[in-house]
């Protein structure tokens, strides 16, 4: 199973968090922008795909358990996400990629979701 240092590499993402584990399993992938579809769709160690880099999305990712999110294009999180995300030990990732770039990328490598 491939973790989530294996995304990074593998897609060339820039990780922008510093305290969150990347040796974590990725089990599956989701692309939403809609957090209440995340919430509803996205499980346990899953990637989340998403453009949106507000705190709100750390606290979704944090209490569904997932993997890490990335946020496309080229999505910056402020200082307070930053902090929440290492608090909550969520890793963040960033790329200039389309949220649909992505999740293809994501699919070639074997990571599906439901």
């Amino acid at each position: 199973m491939l973790t989530v240092n294996d995304l990074v590499e593998k897609l060339e993402l820039k990780v922008v968090t510093t305290e969150a584990p990347l040796d974590r399993p990725v089990a599956g992938g989701y692309a939403s922008d809609l957090l209440s579809c995340a919430m509803n769709k996205a499980k346990k160690d899953y990637a989340w795909i998403t453009l949106q880099s507000h705190m709100n999305v750390v606290a979704v990712a944090s209490l569904l358990g997932l993997a890490c999110i990335i946020i496309t294009e080229n999505g910056v999180p402020d200082s307070d996400t930053l902090m929440r995300a290492e608090k909550e030990k969520v890793p963040l990732l960033v790329t200039a990629k389309t949220t649909y770039t992505v999740a293809g990328e994501l699919y070639t490598l074997g990571i599906t979701g439901d």
